[in-house]
């Protein structure tokens, strides 16, 4: 039997920051695994009108929260302003962030020490998506359904009706 320590990865609270834009595949994988990972993992849905996402931050976290319903330990929540400004108001101690690429890499390396430096008790946790996913960006994924596409091995059955009916929408 191990002996539990104060503050382990089962006390530890993790958030999943992003824009989820859809949310995708990789992003439910990348949700299953912090959940196995940390005693409870937020995941943060960014609120920043400026990047003109296709759904608003509500309709986000509703497909969230409907695809994390079975995973006790995870939350869904919106939010505006710094990343790391939430984290510690919140009491999540580690970002976790999802690297696909040696270009994310290098992006998320610089974030993390930008958010050391406003936050030192906020750690950065990468991990790394399942093959499967490795590729996959929510931004190409609605370049290929703009397109006529198939989208669905990389999207849930109900957000790749609701991507095609906002990109319809909108002509």
């Amino acid at each position: 039997m191990t002996a539990r320590r104060k503050g382990g990865a089962a006390e530890r609270r993790a958030l999943y920051p992003g824009t989820f834009d859809p949310v995708t595949f990789g992003h439910l994988d990348l949700i299953a695994r912090g959940a196995a990972l940390f005693g409870r993992l937020t995941v943060g849905v960014a609120d920043n009108p400026r990047k003109s996402p296709l759904f608003t931050a509500a309709e986000r976290v509703a497909m969230l929260r409907r695809h994390t319903k079975g995973l006790a330990n995870v939350d869904v929540v919106s939010f505006r302003g710094l990343v790391v400004d939430w984290a510690a108001a919140n009491g999540a101690s580690v970002l976790l962030r999802g690297v696909r690429t040696t270009a994310d890499f290098e992006f998320e390396y610089q974030m993390a020490l930008t958010n050391r430096a406003l936050a030192p008790n906020v750690e950065s946790c990468f991990v790394m998506p399942s093959a499967e996913y490795a590729f996959l960006s929510s931004s190409l994924i609605k370049e290929v359904v703009a397109n006529g596409g198939d989208a669905s091995r990389w999207l849930p059955p109900d957000v790749l009706a609701a991507v095609r009916a906002k990109l319809a929408a909108r002509g």
